[in-house]
């Protein structure tokens, strides 16, 4: 079973550790300038805690047979006039539907529309699980990728 709830403190040193992954942030391709950085990490989380324009939450995977895990974070937040959504799941939940059903949880939750995600444009999974959600592609940007050092194609997609 997958949950969303409020990120607790206790959350983020996991949330620390997913973004350490270098399969992921090359995926990922938009990261922070170093996520290696504890310092940077945790000073950018008390930001977007601090916003009330950001709806973030703990991604929580439950198992009848163990405890319940963070699997990840998904986000809501505004990108100048227009509204996104953001996740990052750890790579050991992977290909399990998870980030299907936390991004339909938090369109359950967030009802702006349009709404709009992004992903490398390489990034076909991601991809994948915005579209499983109803959104379309509605243009392509370039931007600078951290995680790959140069600029690369952006897919925004748009959820009406």
């Amino acid at each position: 079973m997958i949950a969303l709830r409020r990120v607790a403190d206790t959350d983020l040193p996991t949330l620390f550790t997913h973004q350490l992954d270098a399969a992921a942030c090359h995926m990922a391709a938009f990261t922070s300038d170093d996520p290696t950085d504890r310092a940077a990490f945790d000073a950018h989380w008390a930001k977007i805690l601090a916003k009330d324009t950001v709806i973030v939450r703990t991604v929580i995977v439950r198992d009848s047979a163990g405890p319940e895990q963070v699997a990840g974070h998904i986000a809501s937040f505004m990108r100048g006039d227009e509204r996104e959504v953001t996740y990052w799941i750890g790579r050991e939940f992977w290909g399990k539907g998870v980030a299907t059903r936390a991004l339909q949880g938090l369109l359950d939750e967030v009802k702006d529309r349009p709404i709009f995600g992004r992903a490398a444009a390489d990034n076909a999974p991601s991809i994948r699980v915005l579209l499983k959600c109803g959104f379309i592609e509605d243009r392509r940007e370039r931007g600078f990728a951290n995680a790959r050092s140069c600029e690369i194609e952006e897919v925004v997609m748009v959820l009406d």
